[in-house]
């Protein structure tokens, strides 16, 4: 009987184990910080059941960028370099020379992405910035003209007009399989 008792007092009580676990489970919880997802913001229209309203565009205001699988860039039916593709865009939407194959104006110009599924993400997201660029840049030109200021130096009813006057519509068309674009 002595032998037993003897065992019993070189245990280890784990009891409390259970809570100084959770306890520190509770503290990495509330100290860790999550990073937040980066990307691209995009305002995306309200979801709705009903088909959108057929919409009769004139082909002279639709600047249709197509990006292939093989990350090449078909703009309006030619091939065009990326390092290219924000002068372009803004020529297309300013028109400052009044062509016919350009837009009327910019309140009508239509930027219209197309991808390929085997487009590369950088490919995507370069391209979107060089469009996002052509416009920011078409904004700080126009802020300057009119108001003599950067735009980001403008009051907030001079940003809402120069974004009213050059209004960034970009249009995204349903990516194609997988090499369906040459």
């Amino acid at each position: 009987m002595g032998k037993s008792k003897n065992r019993m007092s070189n245990e280890i009580n784990a009891g409390s184990m259970a809570d100084i676990a959770f306890l520190l489970l509770i503290f990495f919880l509330v100290t860790t910080t999550i990073a937040e997802d980066k990307g691209v913001l995009v305002k995306l229209p309200p979801w709705s059941n009903e088909p959108p309203p057929e919409m009769k565009l004139n082909s002279r205001n639709v600047y249709s960028v197509l990006v292939n699988a093989q990350n090449q860039l078909l703009v309006r039916g030619e091939l065009m370099d990326i390092s290219e593709l924000k002068d372009n865009t803004k020529v297309f939407i300013s028109n400052p020379q009044q062509l016919s194959n350009m837009s009327e104006s910019p309140t009508k110009a239509l930027i219209s992405i197309k991808n390929d599924r085997g487009t590369e993400y950088a490919t995507y997201l370069e391209v979107y910035n060089e469009l996002k660029a052509a416009y920011n840049e078409l904004w700080e030109e126009a802020a300057m003209a009119r108001f003599g200021n950067n735009l980001d130096e403008c009051t907030s009813a001079q940003q809402k007009e120069i974004r009213d006057a050059i209004p960034l519509v970009i249009s995204e068309a349903e990516p194609t399989k997988f090499g369906e674009e040459k």
